[in-house]
């Protein structure tokens, strides 16, 4: 077969450029990174030969390092599953498998955040180009009868050609540069492979010369006893399962006894995935059955809002040809599932205790824990207690405990504010009226936030509620600000509301007058049993205008000069134009204040200068 030549399919340039600059103070990393990719091979051949018990031919898997120094050559040999030609093109063919553009977009300038990037996008493999300046990949996939060679120097092209020569598995061969010979130094190598890679389960032999040695421990972590792991090997572990390079914040290492029987190494990351909102992601825990591995795309292991969880479970209750359909029914999983949601939530509120630590982990992740309290009724109390707010209280982050802790006596609800943006929400009008009875309340700027008060509707027996409801009653409790002054009377208000209903009919369902507002002289909400503007506003982003469109009531503040004096001049039907043009400012500041874009910008621009004109 003559050999192809075929370009890489991403921005090769700039990808390798940038794997290359921005790891170039990490080069030791490139031999974790390949180290990793062979254990990998390794697990997914013992897993196929439990049901092709042929593909693995009696081998005994192991990993081989063979430096050569006379030749500046490094090769990382494994006898796994191996690649065919399709998977050469797929996996080393396509640089940042997992989206280059989002790698590209997501680096920041920064080396230390930038290194975080690496595994996550699918890149580890390119970082052999730091040390090398031309690599061989020999592979045999295992069950065919001829193998591939695969080139490439890193600049933009690779060649692909069969090779009946290739290993059963995969040998790749790195040309090292001029000033990386240490990567041929048998001691370098023993150091690397301790510091990054002791956990690996299968072994590592340091070939030199025909003297082979095992210099990884070659056992299972997650096995061993907790007092014999450090800190340090948590940390490498957790670093090559998940192919990043972040501390994990909270490591969970336990085992369970009884009527289930697993053993469960958890760790929750020390920084967001860059897939976390990614609704094809399927990566979870790595599934194993008596030390060998299953599957890491076993979704029944855990609820979806702990997604960002990884880590291992090994249990002895499945069979080693456990199918991916039986995975999908077996009683097993949904009992283990339970057992490692309770212990998360456990180790959580341990940690919790820790206001500040803590609030590390809710930046990162309490976006998608909040869906707990949507999705999961079994374990909504437990959420709930670790669940944080911003509220107008405090700039610290508060738990539904401590804002309970704090309300007024008379105060019977928990109330809540959604909106985009926290400082927007701050200065909402809608937040007055309980601001002036000193009622603390929540302020909620996550999508998520518009649906768990839905089905989470109480803590601790009070009920939780959105202050933009229009038939929300503060009556009881009493005002601790001055109000600006007496309210206009009823006749002036009757008159006031039908002029506004007329002149913004099709706009608004309903006008009516609130002692809510202090400062402002109207606000918009929504009607009684209807959503959310902001939740209109979010379905209209989804395409979705039509089906989600609520009843707007415009709510007028009696006591605010503005609005005294625009129901006088109904009232005297004096300058019927002026009045016209104050209705439509007026509603359009409402509109303004819940985010909400002006219909007709020029028309509102042309009413206030005609009002700065008149005023001036």
């Amino acid at each position: 077969m003559s050999e192809e030549k075929l370009s890489f399919q991403a921005d090769v340039s700039k990808v390798l450029d940038i794997v290359v600059n921005s790891l170039y103070s990490h080069n030791e990393i490139f031999l974790r990174e390949l180290i990793s990719n062979a254990a990998d091979a390794c697990d997914k051949l013992r897993y196929a030969a439990l049901t092709h018990p042929g593909l693995a031919k009696g081998r005994s898997f192991q990993i081989d390092l063979i430096p050569n120094k006379e030749k500046h050559e490094l090769t990382v040999q494994d006898n796994g599953i191996g690649m065919d030609k399709e998977d050469l093109i797929h996996h080393l063919g396509t640089i940042a498998h997992s989206g280059s553009a989002e790698f590209i977009r997501n680096l920041t300038g920064d080396s230390q955040k930038d290194i975080n990037l690496i595994g996550q996008f699918g890149v580890g493999f390119y970082s052999a180009f730091m040390v090398a300046d031309h690599v061989t990949v020999l592979t045999k996939k295992a069950g065919d009868d001829h193998g591939w060679r695969w080139e490439s120097n890193g600049k933009g092209t690779f060649t692909l050609n069969e090779d009946d020569k290739a290993p059963d598995g995969t040998a790749v061969i790195l040309h090292l540069k001029k000033g990386f010979e240490e990567y041929t130094d048998p001691i370098r190598l023993r150091t690397i492979i301790r510091q990054y890679s002791d956990h690996i389960s299968i072994p590592i032999v340091l070939d030199v010369k025909s003297s082979k040695e095992t210099i990884n421990t070659a056992s299972a972590l997650w096995m061993r006893p907790k007092a014999d792991i450090t800190e340090e090997q948590y940390r490498d572990f957790y670093r090559h399962l998940t192919h990043v390079f972040d501390d994990p914040w909270m490591t969970v290492h336990y085992k369970a006894e009884g009527v289930i029987e697993y053993t469960g190494l958890l760790f929750i990351p020390g920084a967001p995935p860059v897939n976390l909102f990614q609704p094809d992601q399927k990566e979870t825990l790595n599934l194993y059955v008596n030390k060998v591995f299953i599957s890491n795309e076993v979704e029944e292991l855990l609820p979806h809002f702990l997604r960002f969880v990884r880590g291992v479970i090994d249990t002895t209750e499945l069979p080693l040809n456990v199918s991916r359909e039986m995975l999908q029914h077996t009683p097993v999983l949904t009992k283990i599932k339970k057992g490692i949601v309770k212990r998360l939530l456990t180790e959580l509120k341990k940690r919790a205790q820790d206001a500040k630590d803590y609030e590390t982990f809710w930046n990162n992740f309490g976006i998608v824990f909040k869906e707990g309290l949507y999705e999961d009724r079994e374990h909504e109390k437990e959420i709930a207690e670790l669940c944080r707010f911003h509220s107008t209280q405090s700039n610290e982050l508060v738990s539904f405990a401590e804002y309970v802790a704090r309300m007024p006596k008379e105060q019977k609800n928990i109330y809540y504010l959604t909106g985009d943006d926290l400082s927007v929400l701050r200065n909402n009008p809608q937040l007055e009226g309980f601001t002036a009875r000193g009622i603390e309340v929540l302020l909620l700027t996550d999508p998520i936030d518009e649906f768990w008060p839905q089905v989470y509707m109480n803590y601790d027996g009070k009920p939780i509620k959105s202050v933009t409801h229009p038939d929300m009653d503060i009556h009881d409790i009493k005002i601790i600000e001055e109000t600006s002054g007496e309210p206009m009377d009823a006749s002036l208000q009757k008159v006031l509301i039908e002029k506004v209903k007329e002149l913004l009919k099709g706009e608004i369902t309903d006008v009516t007058v609130t002692d809510r507002l202090h400062k402002s002289p109207v606000a918009l909400v929504a009607g009684a049993g209807q959503m959310s503007i902001h939740l209109e506003r979010l379905m209209k982003m989804h395409g979705q205008p039509q089906a989600f469109a609520s009843h707007r009531i415009l709510e007028l503040n009696p006591r605010h000069p503005v609005i005294k004096k625009l129901a006088q001049a109904v009232f005297d039907k004096k300058e019927p134009a002026k009045v016209e043009d104050a209705v439509w400012v007026l509603y359009d500041q409402a509109r303004s204040i819940e985010g909400e874009p002006l219909k007709d910008p020029a028309g509102f621009a042309r009413r206030i200068n005609a009002f700065l004109e008149n005023g001036l």
